[in-house]
């Protein structure tokens, strides 16, 4: 179990934002206030980590986290967000970091990511940038998202003062790609690994088998999609109703037997 990102202790589970205030670089207000309840509500429930991105509603989504969280102890809390890959440049990095910082009304960033490679600039610039962030104190760590195989290790190597604290993939029980070209590199290097569409985007509800197993065990097919990757991710889904919410707050406190993991991992 990832029990520390950042050196805070965090929750099993965090919160994921993609979807909440627009899509792939598209502003949507019309559910604001919807929105910063369902965060605040999450918080209150004990989640303590938070995922967004710059491009989540063209920044919206940043926003709107940064009004849940204003009346939180800030110190308690991992803020997530990512740099999309057009912004690697050194200058532009810094400057879509800081204009961030800005939508979310925090003067830190925990975790600042890079959303996805950009082979058109050296990562080691990137990272470097990053390094930099940190020197100036308005990023705590830094990691990389949707980084794999040879990639991911040159991430890891790329540093010259700090270290990849971590990186964000696809992973969940329907989708296990991961465990062949992240988990064993990130194992190996003390890099954690955040696991993003954990629900399969809604698809574990309608798996016969996630269904199948879930009912054996006695638990919900969120129950048990979660519990899989607690003991090597932290999992963060997204979620916008109460009773979701529970159900994932829930999760945290659902251990699978030896057999269940065997089980999920045979599937194809």
């Amino acid at each position: 179990m990832v029990n520390e990102l950042c050196d805070k202790r965090v929750f099993p589970i965090g919160l994921g934002t993609w979807g909440i205030g627009g899509g792939y670089w598209r502003r949507d207000e019309s559910r604001d206030k919807e929105w910063v309840e369902a965060i605040r509500y999450a918080l209150g429930k004990g989640i303590n980590v938070v995922d967004t991105a710059e491009m989540y509603g063209d920044g919206h989504a940043e926003e709107l986290v940064g009004r849940a969280i204003r009346e939180s102890d800030r110190e308690k809390l991992v803020i997530i967000t990512k740099v999309w890959p057009n912004h690697l440049e050194p200058s532009k990095l810094k400057a879509s970091a800081k204009a961030s910082l800005r939508r979310l009304g925090v003067k830190h960033v925990d975790l600042l990511l890079i959303h996805w490679p950009n082979p058109s600039v050296p990562l080691k610039e990137s990272v470097r940038a990053m390094e930099e962030l940190i020197d100036e104190g308005t990023v705590y760590c830094i990691g990389v998202s949707n980084f794999e195989g040879e990639l991911f290790e040159e991430a890891i190597y790329s540093v010259s003062k700090y270290e990849i604290e971590a990186n964000e993939v696809l992973y969940n029980v329907l989708e296990r790609r991961a465990e062949r070209t992240v988990l064993p590199i990130a194992e190996k290097n003390g890099v954690k690994v955040i696991a993003y569409s954990p629900l399969a985007q809604g698809r574990v509800f309608a798996d016969g088998r996630v269904k199948s197993l879930a009912e054996r065990l006695g638990v919900t097919p969120t129950n048990l999609a979660l519990a899989y990757l607690i003991p090597r991710a932290v999992p963060i889904p997204k979620a916008e109703r109460k009773e979701h919410i529970d159900d994932i707050v829930r999760s945290a406190n659902v251990t699978l037997p030896e057999w269940a993991f065997k089980e999920v991992s045979s599937w194809k």
